[in-house]
């Protein structure tokens, strides 16, 4: 099963060129167990070396924090009033011996964000196929599918009497993406049946909806997104053009003109030859998986009332 951090680990080692470029690292002597640093009383990192370290940000698990000072002879840094948190993170306890990364080129948080962001633009090309089901009523021809956020119903089918399993195509339904919001609610989709379907028989709804993105780290690719286990190479792809379009702001001459003479070897706008060939893969691979869906789940005819 393909988790979040698995995918985070995966977008981390292909941005780094497979360990040819590395930050630098060093790890927590001791625990971090409160979440402020004040000026009254500042945060102070107990490391296992400073030898790399310097004013500036560290990445712990996911939180990126900023380092105000360092003592190189105690191997200790002390943390801004500002810093926990920073640039948007979750500041939060760290266990001793989490890894430091020093000035990372990547953080952690930026990359589930490319992830999660690479998940909801695909859901242009790619739906999500998820299934409901419902007990038939005789009395009832609409029936609520309450909170599942439907695109459009691929099938519906409804479970024969008997030993024969056979599961029976609905072929006249309505799908009514926003149904009379007083009676059904905000959030209910509707959907009324037209074809003779024995009560009390179990109605299956195969639909399309969008892909979610993930809330924890712990999230597993496939249960979560709604995608399969093919498009993951996608959002991998997608995740890593994303990213690599910011590495020339970073080298762009801010502060002084001389800065562009130290980067001779690597001109500014390098970094846009590698960006436009994982494009060019990412957009190759999203339209082979578009194919493969549409053949999976081709247009099926429907009648209404």
């Amino acid at each position: 099963m393909t988790t979040l951090s698995n995918m985070i680990d995966e977008v981390l080692i292909n941005l780094s060129g497979y360990t040819f470029q590395q930050d630098r690292t060093t790890y927590l002597s001791s625990a971090v167990t409160t979440t402020t640093s004040s000026s009254a009383s500042p945060l102070i990192l107990s490391l296992g070396s400073t030898e790399s370290l310097g004013k500036g940000i560290v990445e712990i698990d996911e939180e990126l924090l900023w380092v105000d000072s360092y003592d190189r002879v105690a191997n200790t840094a002390t943390v801004a009033p500002y810093g926990r948190g920073y640039l948007g993170t979750t500041a939060a306890t760290h266990v001793a011996d989490s890894k430091v990364t020093i000035s990372p080129t990547f953080p952690r948080f930026v990359i589930k964000r490319a992830i999660n962001d690479t998940i909801r633009a695909i859901g242009a090309s790619i739906f999500a196929v998820k299934q409901t089901t419902f007990t038939y009523n005789a009395a009832v021809t609409t029936y609520e599918l309450d909170n599942l956020n439907i695109q459009n119903i691929i099938t519906m089918h409804w479970e024969e009497v008997g030993p024969s399993k056979e599961w029976i195509r609905v072929k006249r339904f309505d799908f009514d993406a926003y149904p009379d919001a007083a009676t059904w609610g905000s959030t209910a989709q509707t959907v009324t049946i037209g074809d003779y379907i024995t009560p009390g028989r179990t109605v299956k709804v195969v639909y399309a909806t969008a892909p979610a993105a993930f809330s924890t780290n712990a999230d597993v690719f496939t249960t979560v997104s709604g995608l399969p286990e093919s498009c993951k190479d996608v959002v991998i792809l997608g995740s890593v053009y994303r990213l690599l379009q910011y590495l020339d702001p970073a080298r762009a001459s801010q502060v002084s003109p001389q800065a562009d003479e130290t980067d001779s070897k690597r001109p500014y706008g390098a970094s846009q030859t590698a960006t436009k060939q994982i494009y060019a893969l990412y957009t190759q691979r999203l339209a082979e998986e578009t194919m493969a869906q549409q053949t999976q789940y081709p247009p099926r005819v429907h009648y209404g009332r």
